[in-house]
């Protein structure tokens, strides 16, 4: 089986927290930053809601079985921790009678409000997520989680996909590759839609995470062949001049990105396309065969990503962390600097569960 790449940190001014610890619904929260309030008026019911040791897709498929309705009826911005405390929102096409939802009863799921809106909440229709992590350490060590945390927000936090993408024991990518080399007509009869997205999603991460993990020292700088990717629009252009450009990625206006392989991932040149190339190689992939599949047409990503108002406050026998991050970045990557022996998620499922 084809486990996962490890990635490694960048290096850090100070002293990295020990670990042999574990995140799980006690000392890790997740908040959703919404791209947008409900209007409070539309056919759409949209509910905040709090959830504690359930993905978001399994907590669609339970709701949806109780409301009798098809999941597809229900949005959301995007998948959260199983083993975290979350909150984010959902909305619901064709709920007459709102409160149905506070009937229901699901252990570890709660309606904390209820709105409407005109549209259905959409994957990608969020700001970001705002984390909250308690983590075990000496009274001394406070001080270089701050020196690490204000590196971070000044330098940028290496955007590696986290392990939760990739399941319980890397298999989301063993799966996702099986997929990616077979019969697509047959994989969309045998693997729902999000389902399949994600699978082969994990592959797309495992490349990216190979090319960041080449380029970790450097996310802020820009060479010619890259890739820039703008962060105000997402949108990216090719490289030829690193010297001029480098200015405005000095100012995070843009950073260097890798690939998500994929027919509309634009192509890097020079020696950031020969790495690329050099990492699909080592995986046995063509990326045209991503072409098959219209879940994943490709994109590139920024290898960096902004680390919002951080703040770090002593508690008994440990620490308190605060930050946010923009949408699709991971908690476990900022705490992949901080910690040499990293925490991970409490023995992370496999998705669906």
């Amino acid at each position: 089986m084809r486990e996962p790449f490890c990635p490694p940190p960048r290096d850090c001014p100070a002293r990295r927290l020990p670990g042999g610890f574990e995140l799980g619904v006690e000392n890790f929260a997740v908040e959703e930053v919404p791209a947008y309030a409900p209007s409070g008026d539309g056919e759409h019911v949209f509910a905040w809601v709090q959830k504690r040791g359930l993905s978001t897709m399994y907590l669609v498929d339970r709701l949806a079985s109780a409301l009798g309705c098809s999941p597809r009826d229900i949005g959301y911005a995007g998948l959260k921790d199983r083993h975290a405390t979350t909150r984010q929102w959902l909305s619901f096409q064709g709920l007459e009678d709102p409160d149905r939802l506070r009937d229901i009863e699901i252990e570890g799921f709660d309606v904390l409000s209820i709105s409407r809106h005109d549209n259905k909440l959409k994957t990608g229709h969020l700001r970001g997520n705002r984390f909250r992590i308690e983590l075990p350490c000496a009274a001394g060590c406070v001080e270089d989680v701050r020196q690490n945390l204000g590196d971070l927000e000044r330098v940028g936090v290496p955007n590696y996909f986290g392990a939760q993408r990739f399941g319980s024991g890397g298999r989301n990518l063993d799966k996702g590759l099986r997929l990616l080399k077979g019969n697509p007509r047959r994989a969309a009869r045998r693997v729902r839609k999000p389902l399949l997205r994600l699978l082969l999603s994990s592959v797309q991460s495992e490349v990216f995470n190979r090319v960041l993990a080449a380029r970790r020292e450097s996310v802020d700088r820009l060479e010619d062949g890259d890739v820039a990717w703008l962060h105000h629009n997402g949108a990216s252009f090719l490289v030829t001049d690193a010297r001029t450009e480098q200015v405005r990625c000095q100012r995070f206006e843009l950073s260097p990105s890798g690939p998500l392989p994929g027919p509309k991932c634009l192509a890097a040149a020079g020696a950031q396309g020969e790495l690329e190339a050099a990492v699909l190689r080592e995986l046995e992939i063509d990326p045209d065969w991503f072409g098959k599949y219209s879940t994943n047409p490709g994109e590139r990503r920024p290898l960096r990503t902004r680390l919002r108002e951080p703040r770090v406050t002593e508690i008994d026998a440990g620490v308190r962390i605060e930050f946010e991050l923009d949408r699709g970045a991971f908690a476990t990557t900022v705490l992949r600097q901080l910690v040499a022996e990293p925490p991970w998620i409490e023995s992370a499922g496999d998705v669906g569960e």
